[in-house]
């Protein structure tokens, strides 16, 4: 079997953005879908191939003397597999990102499910053989292109974080927490559970979620997101109860809404097109947040590609809500943070464990800690 092979290499110190290709490792015990994937990304200029390995544990022998910016991943290969070798990966790769290429990413939610909590970035299916061009070639492509270069990863020292300098931010409002929606895309699995780890065992408002996934995946998401938040998340359903503490997830065909019911309030799905063209879409979540609970209402906008979010957010804060984004450096893809951040809509750029803990402050219960 082929092992691990640079075909080019770099020191492993910060790269010359400017000046350099984004680099790339394939991993895939097949040598077909090595060489199917390898040609196909360097008819792009902007990608060069770095390394290719047939196994998780050639990718980190490679790792250890090639720095990439963007890792592709089988699944399903010999020996340690892909999935359980990712947080091993994700230590050797110096800041890079791992993108799943897959069949398993088609065919078996939960495995996807679990690599993208794990911390790989994105998912992509492996198409059959035969099927690697046309729409797959362009999407993977354009999704190598958003995630771009590694982070710069240096030596972990004790220093005081940064506050966003890229924008005005706004006041955040006093009244008390009524409702928190988040919307997340690219990166965003991992980016939630980081948020609702730091989180209090207890907020005691209703919970929305929006993150872009593929129907089929959604009661894995719900089941995993349970796990993590230590809190009952189910799929939306129109008509549902919002209820205090419970996460309730936007389905993959439809928007999520809220509406008034009684003395409360209901999901209401919708279908109607987004300015954004995702479906779901975050922002009529937010929008219908603002609508209903006003200065109650928080929106969150985590990792993700594109703009989705920003219309939404634009309406919630016109309602007196506040709305917190994901700062760059925590950040899988910095569009939809940042679309919002420079529409001068967000409260504060943080990482998604230091969102969490400026979402407690908000509530009734919250004591400094």
């Amino acid at each position: 079997m082929e092992r691990a092979l640079a075909t080019t290499r770099d020191p492993r110190g910060p790269p010359r953005r400017n000046h350099r290709r984004i680099r790339l490792m394939v991993v895939d015990d097949s040598i077909v879908a090595r060489a199917v994937l390898s040609r196909m990304i360097e008819t792009d200029d902007c990608f060069e191939i770095a390394a290719v390995a047939a196994s998780a544990e050639d990718a980190l022998d490679a790792l250890r003397t090639v720095r990439v910016d963007t890792i592709l991943l089988d699944l399903e290969m010999p020996g340690v597999g892909g999935l359980k070798s990712i947080p091993k990966i994700l230590a050797a790769a110096g800041g890079a990102r791992v993108m799943i290429v897959s069949s398993l990413a088609n065919e078996g939610a939960e495995h996807t499910v679990a690599a993208l909590a794990l911390g790989a970035t994105d998912a992509l299916p492996k198409p059959g053989t035969g099927r690697f061009h046309g729409r797959f070639s362009e999407v993977l492509i354009a999704r190598l292109k958003a995630l771009g270069f590694a982070d710069d990863v240096a030596a972990p020292e004790p220093q005081v974080m940064a506050p966003y300098r890229g924008g005005p931010l706004r006041a955040m409002p006093s009244d008390p927490l009524a409702l928190l929606a988040i919307g997340a895309s690219t990166g965003g699995i991992h980016a939630l559970n980081g948020l609702f780890k730091a989180l209090p065992a207890r907020i005691g408002v209703p919970i929305l979620v929006t993150q872009h996934l593929p129907t089929p995946f959604m009661p894995v998401f719900a089941r995993q997101l349970a796990m993590t938040a230590k809190r009952e998340a189910v799929v939306a359903e129109d008509g549902m109860l919002l209820a205090p503490d419970r996460i309730v997830i936007a389905p993959g065909d439809a928007h999520l809404t809220v509406v008034a019911a009684g003395d409360g309030a209901a999901v209401r799905l919708t279908h109607d097109p987004a300015l954004s063209g995702c479906m779901p879409s975050v922002d009529p979540m937010l929008e219908s947040a603002g609508a209903l609970y006003g200065a109650g209402a928080m929106g969150v906008v985590l990792t993700g590609m594109g703009r989705d979010g920003v219309h939404g957010a634009a309406r919630l804060v016109a309602a007196g809500g506040a709305v917190l984004a994901q700062d760059e450096a925590s950040c899988a893809v910095w569009g939809m943070p940042r679309a919002v951040l420079d529409a001068g809509l967000a409260c504060a750029a943080l990482p998604p464990d230091k969102l969490g803990r400026r979402i407690a402050s908000r509530t009734e219960d919250f004591t400094c800690r």
